[in-house]
């Protein structure tokens, strides 16, 4: 794909939404460090539901070690992998608390040498919490990079290297948000709605799927 066709795919991107943030509610960086910890292999929507009750009761790295491992597991249980995620949370919030004065490390290295905190999850708390400009690819951003030729990639790792060298600068903080709600609500895994995609006449998938019969598309009402 060639620079002019990105540039005004994330341009009709910030037209449409001007200031994209995640859809994992939280209110200081240690609750989002923890949302997206909670994230994995679950939805945003299953992670809300449980942070909303945990975090009215206990929101700091202290106040959960507090709650214990098992209190804490009834307020997440009905999330997937909670167990495991569980053990990862109370073990979290000990290092925050013994190296960093209960705040969330405003580095890379720092982040991803608490348990459960992989590139992605770094990369999600260090853009959106701390507004530096990374990119975490998931399966969505995997996806919609290679479909759309935007940046192709044979696994997450290129696919990231390859978005901050092609990303135009001027879009690079927010395009993280952008192909994740693109790829979340527009180009799905299993059936793409083309019809209905604001940069379909730029993307270079070449399968692109019609309307379901009867179905006036959004773009041509």
């Amino acid at each position: 794909m060639n620079p002019a066709k990105r540039l005004e795919i994330f341009r009709r991107f910030r037209e449409a939404n001007p200031k994209p943030t995640t859809e994992l509610e939280y209110t200081t960086p240690f609750e989002l460090l923890i949302a997206v910890l909670l994230s994995a292999q679950s939805t945003d929507v299953g992670v809300n539901k449980a942070t909303r009750r945990l975090y009215a009761v206990a929101n700091t790295p202290q106040q959960i070690l507090d709650l214990g491992l098992d209190e804490l597991k009834s307020y997440i249980s009905t999330i997937g992998l909670y167990n495991n995620k569980a053990k990862n949370v109370i073990a979290t919030c000990q290092i925050l608390v013994d190296q960093y004065g209960g705040q969330v490390p405003h580095s890379r290295e720092a982040l991803e040498s608490l348990p459960g905190v992989g590139r992605k999850t770094a990369n999600v708390v260090l853009n959106t919490a701390f507004g530096d400009p990374t990119i975490a690819v998931d399966t969505h951003i995997f996806r919609v990079s290679n479909r759309t030729r935007i940046a192709p990639g044979k696994d997450v790792d290129e696919v990231e290297q390859k978005l901050l060298k092609v990303v135009p600068k001027e879009f690079l903080h927010d395009a993280h948000h952008w192909l994740i709600l693109h790829g979340r609500y527009t180009c799905v895994a299993r059936k793409p709605k083309c019809w209905n995609c604001l940069i379909a006449d730029l993307c270079e998938y070449k399968q692109k799927t019609p309307p379901p019969p009867g179905l006036v598309p959004d773009t041509q009402a």
